[in-house]
């Protein structure tokens, strides 16, 4: 194996275990990053500290049980996985991965990897954010301050001829797909306006995404839409939002909806509650017939061998 050079696969972090102590320490983390909230600490500090970190662990316990496996929740196992897949194809660079917020940490990581003489480091977002791709920026910076080595970072992929074509054939491949012609709706995770007013560049990737994938299918415009979930707070956030576009396509005579969330390289959270979930059920009870969701790339093949091209 060639140790010279190594492989840094980033995700964005997930709590030890479903408790509500291991909850709390994660969003602080999380939460506490300005790139993520960039409101003035002043303002933040006192909110989260006093409100959020003191009410919304106990809230989120059920969730994280829901899509917790045998030890570890879903966004470290199938990370893990994919990671070693990825080495099976790559057998002459070593691959790691890390987490911006929890274990394992980019410092861990990089301690792992020992002397190299060049770190290629792929965050696992397609489109670039600050609160995701910029976070991890900043945790490598930090976390390799001491080290010399030459670094290639991998700022985004959202139009990657391999990432859509992955994404493409997924899609292809669901029995509803084939057999219903379903609507198409393409969520990402959403983030403040304020935050797309000040980088762009986002929103921009997503809306890309979503025409180079549609286009790849052969999909016509009326019969595919991009939407935004999981907002948080009172602040206005790109739009449409996904669960009111799930609560009115009924009355824009849509019956069939199936979801894909091409942002998330796998599932967690955001994915398996929300969308699997909660959107659903909101696009069921306002009159619609048939809900899906396509899993994200998670571990499989072809999202390894994405990376493997994106890396090599």
């Amino acid at each position: 194996m060639n140790t010279r050079r190594a492989v840094l696969l980033v995700n964005l972090g997930t709590p030890d275990d479903p408790s509500e102590d291991s909850i709390r320490s994660y969003l602080k983390r999380f939460l506490s990053d300005p790139r993520v909230v960039d409101l003035p600490p002043w303002l933040w500090l006192p909110i989260l500290n006093l409100i959020i970190l003191r009410v919304r662990p106990a809230k989120l316990v059920e969730k994280y049980e829901l899509i917790w496996g045998t030890q570890d929740g879903p966004i470290l196992n199938i990370t893990g996985a994919l990671t070693h897949r990825v080495q099976e194809l790559l057998a002459n660079i070593p691959i790691y991965c890390a987490m911006t917020y929890g274990q394992p940490s980019i410092t861990e990581a990089l301690d792992r990897m020992g002397n190299v003489e060049e770190v290629i480091v792929l965050p696992l977002f397609a489109q670039y954010a600050s609160a995701t791709t910029g976070a991890v920026e900043d945790a490598f910076n930090l976390a390799s301050i001491d080290k010399k080595f030459q670094l290639r970072f991998i700022g985004d992929y959202h139009d990657d001829p391999g990432y859509i074509d992955a994404l493409a054939k997924t899609i292809a491949r669901y029995k509803m797909y084939r057999d219903q012609s379903p609507f198409i709706v393409f969520s990402y995770h959403g983030i403040p306006i304020s935050q797309a007013k000040k980088d762009p560049r986002y929103q921009d990737q997503c809306l890309k995404t979503s025409k180079l994938i549609a286009d790849h299918m052969g999909l016509l415009d009326c019969n595919w839409r991009t939407t935004f979930q999981s907002r948080f707070g009172p602040a206005p956030w790109l739009k449409p939002y996904t669960d009111e576009t799930m609560e009115n396509l009924p009355n824009e005579g849509v019956m069939s909806v199936l979801v894909v969330c091409p942002c998330f390289a796998v599932d967690c959270l955001e994915t398996i509650e929300e969308i699997k979930i909660l959107n659903r059920d909101i696009f069921l009870s306002a009159g619609g017939e048939s809900f899906g969701y396509v899993k994200a790339l998670n571990a499989s093949w072809s999202h390894a061998r994405l990376i493997a091209n994106l890396v090599n």
